[in-house]
């Protein structure tokens, strides 16, 4: 009896606790399968030491089934956190080309497979410029988060660069090119031992050289005239961006002192638009040949009419002037004229002959070859290349054999007087004056300047 009425009296209890209402919605039972209270009790009181041991509060059976029901209740309720993927940023990727690569090896060291060259090069006619790899130019690449090229962008020079940028239908090419601002520069060397050498070592490009040495070509033989000591000042166009010299253009004047004697350009363009160089005064300095035919060349045999040949081995005259160079290096037109003859032509090997009007004629022999268009019977300008030093015909080493002709007779081209072009227009000179003297006067002020700096 006392067993059931306690048995009663718990159930009662635990009907107050918890409301049937409770007990229903969480689908929770109480266990009474033990076999008496007292057991029930026993475990219970074993199982609050051991939430004891470990330092935290004990529980009932009914605070446990509490807390349980609460957590259930929170966890119906609340919604879970959507996941969020990090989003990969976009890289940006540079590769220098070195010897070997092709652009396939480029592409791999960036991450990108074969089939993206692929769709590169046939996504437009001009991106196999991209194809065209230089030692030493920079690729650079632009990926997408997934790691997919978006735009592959190169720079061919100072001034042109070239990209593909990714579309719906592919990719587009494009080519920028900067526009350099122009302005003047200037330039004063002596030379100590070659020209090349001291224009070299006073900043002029060696192409510059070139257009000084054909800009004085007719009244200076660069071929052996040229001293120790000879000075040269020269104002020339020079091309910038950001700050950068990328190119140069043509000479504005020029002052070449020459044993002592000393000849300026100015270059000039009429109304008409034809440009040319003049004296400082206004004379051209065009003549109508100029004397040497082979830059930089050396005299290797003069002008005589006693001279021992080299391979006959007798005396023999030597009508004319050798010039010894490399073999290849180019030879020009040392005046405008009809070509009389481009081919062979016994011990002179290969030869041009060049009518010059009626009175002047020119040879030049043992050619290795001759040059594009020139031709028996075509027409030549001055300065134009029409052959290449060789050995061709009697000869023992390579070098050109120069001849010049006054109305059929031999004369020393090295000693003749070249007739003069003729001079600025009177209805010109006033503008032409105009331009001439502040760059003769700019040059003697630049030149003061810088030796002016160079004695602190």
């Amino acid at each position: 009896m006392l067993a059931a009425s306690g048995i009663a009296a718990l159930l009662s209890l635990a009907l107050l606790v918890f409301p049937s209402s409770d007990v229903e919605a969480k689908k929770t039972t109480l266990s009474l399968e033990l076999e008496s209270p007292v057991e029930q009790l026993t475990q219970d009181q074993d199982a609050a030491d051991a939430v004891q041991a470990t330092n935290e509060p004990a529980a009932s059976p009914f605070a446990q089934i509490d807390n349980s029901a609460e957590d259930t209740q929170e966890t119906a309720q609340a919604e879970p956190a959507p996941v969020v993927e990090e989003k990969k940023p976009a890289s940006h990727r540079e590769v220098i080309v070195t010897k070997g690569d092709t652009l396939s090896t480029l592409f791999e060291k960036v991450g990108l497979p074969a089939t993206s060259v692929r769709d590169v090069l046939a996504s437009d006619k001009q991106a196999k410029q991209f194809s065209q790899l230089k030692h030493g130019q920079k690729l650079e690449f632009e990926l997408s988060p997934d790691g997919q090229l978006t735009t592959l962008h190169s720079k061919l020079n100072d001034l042109e660069s070239i990209s593909l940028t990714k579309n719906d239908k592919g990719y587009t090419f494009n080519r920028t090119t900067a526009k350099p601002t122009v302005r003047s520069a200037y330039v004063h060397g002596v030379i100590n031992s070659s020209l090349s050498q001291s224009a070299a070592r006073a900043g002029l490009s060696h192409s510059l050289t070139m257009d000084m040495a054909s800009v004085f070509g007719y009244d200076v033989d660069f071929a052996q005239d040229i001293r120790q000591g000879d000075e040269f000042d020269v104002i020339y166009e020079q091309k910038v961006v950001n700050g950068k010299a990328v190119g140069n253009g043509p000479i504005l004047s020029a002052r070449f002192t020459n044993r002592g004697k000393t000849y300026t350009a100015v270059r000039y363009t009429n109304k008409q638009g034809n440009s040319s160089y003049y004296t400082a005064d206004g004379n051209s300095m065009r003549k109508a040949f100029i004397r040497t035919p082979v830059d930089f060349a050396r005299i290797s045999s003069k002008f005589s009419m006693g001279r021992k040949h080299p391979i006959l081995n007798k005396i023999r005259a030597h009508k004319g002037v050798d010039y010894a160079a490399p073999r290849g290096t180019p030879i020009k037109a040392a005046g405008d004229g009809k070509v009389l003859l481009a081919g062979r032509r016994g011990g002179y090997g290969n030869t041009v002959i060049i009518q010059h009007g009626n009175t002047y004629t020119t040879l030049y022999g043992h050619m290795q070859g001759f040059a594009k268009g020139v031709k028996t019977g075509g027409s030549v300008k001055q300065g134009q290349v029409i052959g290449y030093i060789g050995t061709t015909g009697l000869s023992t080493g390579p070098h050109l054999h120069y001849e010049f002709q006054v109305n059929g007779v031999h004369v020393d081209p090295l000693g003749q007087k070249l007739p003069m072009a003729d001079p600025i227009a009177k209805a010109e000179r006033t503008r032409f004056l105009a331009q001439s003297q502040p760059l003769m006067a700019r040059m003697e002020q630049e030149k003061a300047t810088l030796l002016a700096s160079s004695k602190r």
